[in-house]
């Protein structure tokens, strides 16, 4: 990669010398990688640099499909460790744009759609007690409840139902298909606010997935 966010991430001095890394540090697998693709990056908060804000570098050229590929000048990424490292620096800002944040620079990123896909949802408990825990394609796991919302978005025409899940920071996984079929198998009849819906219970909120006809 040849942009300067990419270097950044790829070429970190640290992540040459392992004995300099700091213990919260997020480390590529360098069998996986390469050694001079094993980037160290802080697993907290992305500070600022000396000047107050990351240098912004503009687009770089990297796009992330709806099933949840990431692709750079139109190639997909199929090192999973390198995907994994690049989504953990993701943020998405106030304009509604996707960017890359190291701590002194960004790039902005190409969405199709959400950036991640839950693939799997686990179940335990049931009514108000029941919890839905959704894995991601980047193997994030995150409960569904007030701090992780699940909303279903309908298209305007054919009123196709495309639900998601809130992971972080704004970052949404959209609700694969198999996964919302499970979620209708689970879904009961809750009245709130007058109206009667169809949805399911997580962390003691219920999640509308749609309305019913009285």
């Amino acid at each position: 990669m040849t942009t300067s966010t990419q270097k950044s991430l790829a070429r970190n001095p640290e992540a040459r010398n392992p004995q300099a890394r700091p213990a919260n540090a997020l480390a590529g697998e360098p069998n996986d990688l390469g050694a001079a693709a094993a980037p160290t990056l802080s697993a907290g908060p992305v500070p600022l640099d000396t000047q107050g804000q990351p240098e912004i570098c503009g687009d770089l050229d990297m796009r992330i499909a709806r099933d949840g590929t990431w692709f750079y000048h139109g190639s997909p990424i199929g090192r999973k460790p390198l995907v994994a490292l690049f989504a953990s620096v993701l943020r998405r800002e106030a304009d509604g744009e996707y960017y890359l944040v190291t701590p002194v620079e960004k790039g902005r990123v190409a969405v199709d759609d959400a950036p991640f896909v839950a693939v799997e949802v686990l179940v335990s408990g049931a009514g108000e007690d029941q919890a839905l825990v959704f894995r991601t394609n980047i193997g994030d796991t995150v409960t569904a409840g007030r701090d992780h919302p699940i909303r279903v978005a309908h298209n305007q025409l054919t009123r196709e139902p495309t639900p998601y899940v809130l992971v972080r920071g704004g970052l949404e996984a959209l609700i694969a298909r198999p996964v919302y079929y499970q979620l209708a198998d689970l879904g009961v009849e809750h009245r709130a606010g007058g109206e009667l819906s169809y949805g399911v219970w997580s962390g003691g909120v219920f999640f509308p997935l749609g309305k019913l006809d009285e």
